[in-house]
């Protein structure tokens, strides 16, 4: 049985892919001038920010304040929150953030956030750092053009408590064409009115080996990469040998041949699709298929394959977005060459705010 010291449903993490995976993305963006600013929201683990630390990176990103605040009483001084602050209650936690750290960034998308972040700081006797977010294709959030991004940057520049950084953006996959041009017309623009940006900052782990292609951006945020999932080995980003997370689950039950029910359901193995065929891939069984999740039970379809798993066996399931998965459990284990090496606690779990 797999490691039956450990209940199911429960989250595996290979500690030698994990580092494999951090050392190998940090030594691209070495060999082409990128600082990495890895995003804690995939793992949510100090632990794990500390190797991608000492692997290089320059900072971390965080999600939301919540995930800051952790990471800051974890020692972690140089943090970017790529989202936007609104309300009084998280712009209060924001400013005795900002007095726990040594460098804090925000972003920001309107002039309504930016009014908030000033109301905030600009008697407090601290600066924060903002970034202009941009949308070049993602459809989230950002300005949505060049001329926007100066125009926010120029007003950035004049708000008492906050310094203008650069800019950020989230890009769609694989357009590091349009990311360049973008930031370049934007850059151009901010130079017209005489504003410096010191940080051109991209990121997304689907194109994450080609990050290099827009010259103009000097840090990359990137987060599932750590450690990998089916939705990436399906756009390019790794091979499954690559993917560090699995979770374990135990077959429940065989009602009828080549229908196999796990206990992993959508609390263990997140809903999402990403554009998927399942719900995540049985590790060793390549024709198996997890066709549905209810709450508790995994649905896995083993009619293609010429032997199915019995009731008491445990099955390992990459699951189809790792992200999600960090937030449904409370710890999580790591392994090394087939032995249990260490149990962590998800610190930043449910930090929605």
């Amino acid at each position: 049985m797999l490691y039956p010291q450990l209940d199911t449903p429960c989250v595996l993490i290979d500690e030698a892919i994990l580092e494999a995976n951090i050392r190998g993305f940090q030594a691209h963006c070495d060999e082409h001038g990128l600082r990495v600013r890895p995003h804690i929201k995939t793992h949510k683990l100090p632990w794990v920010a500390h190797k991608q630390l000492d692997a290089g990176a320059s900072g971390i990103t965080c999600q939301k304040v919540g995930e800051a605040e952790v990471f800051a009483a974890a020692g972690f001084d140089d943090i970017l929150i790529s989202y936007n602050i609104i309300g009084a209650a998280k712009l209060a936690r924001l400013l005795a953030l900002a007095g726990q750290v040594r460098s804090l960034a925000v972003v920001a998308d309107s002039e309504a956030v930016l009014q908030g972040l000033s109301a905030t700081f600009a008697d407090s006797g601290r600066t924060l750092d903002v970034l202009v977010e941009c949308d070049t294709g993602a459809g989230r959030c950002g300005v949505q053009s060049p001329q926007q991004a100066a125009q926010l940057a120029e007003l950035v520049a004049r708000l008492p408590g906050l310094r203008l950084r650069g800019l950020m953006t989230y890009p769609a996959a694989y357009s590091e064409a349009v990311v360049q041009q973008w930031f370049s017309r934007a850059a151009a623009l901010c130079e017209q009115q005489g504003l410096a940006l010191e940080v051109f900052s991209s990121g997304g782990t689907p194109s994450m080996w080609h990050a290099h292609e827009a010259p103009i951006v000097n840090e990359y945020r990137i987060g599932t990469y750590v450690y990998q999932d089916r939705s990436q080995v399906a756009a390019g980003a790794c091979q499954q040998a690559d993917c560090a997370l699995t979770v374990m689950t135990t077959v429940v039950s065989v009602p009828v041949p080549g229908r196999v029910i796990v206990d992993a359901g959508s609390k263990a193995l997140t809903s999402d699709l990403l554009g998927q065929d399942g719900y995540g891939q049985v590790v060793g069984y390549p024709q198996a298929r997890v066709t549905g999740l209810s709450e508790e039970h995994g649905v896995l379809d083993f009619s293609g394959c010429s032997q199915a798993p019995v009731v008491g066996e445990r099955l390992q399931i990459i699951p189809n977005h790792a992200c999600p998965v960090s937030n449904l459990f409370d710890e999580v284990h790591f392994c090394r060459d087939g032995v249990l090496s260490r149990t962590e606690t998800v610190q930043a779990r449910g930090k929605v705010c």
